[in-house]
């Protein structure tokens, strides 16, 4: 399975952005997947998870991202909001007990 992510770009403090991760196969029986995100000269970080139907928030995006993962699209998203600079970086979706990583997608908050 391929992972391919879009929706990234500018955009300015207090916006928001909605990114996906579209797989080339079925992600139904894929129990857990991630955003992660990576700024430069940082390490890649947890953003977002879910597995089994759970989500899970690192504390800086809580109650301002959303994940969510539509199964007969094979799409997994990311709703931003109230986007702050030090939300800035490579976002990436993964299924990682699979080994399946996407190539990323850059997000810019400029303040």
């Amino acid at each position: 399975v391929q992972l391919v992510e879009s929706g990234g770009g500018l955009v300015q403090a207090g916006g928001s952005l909605t990114l996906s991760c579209a797989a080339s196969g079925s992600i139904f029986s894929i129990e857990y997947m991630g955003w992660y995100r990576q700024a430069p000269g940082k390490p890649r970080d947890l953003v977002a998870s879910m597995r089994d139907g759970i989500t899970n928030y690192a504390e800086s995006v809580k109650g301002r991202f959303t994940i969510s993962k539509h199964n007969a699209r094979n799409t997994l998203y990311l709703q931003m909001k109230s986007l702050k600079p030090e939300d800035t970086a490579v976002y990436y979706c993964a299924a990682p007990s699979y080994g399946y990583w996407g190539q990323g997608t850059q997000v810019t908050v400029s303040s």
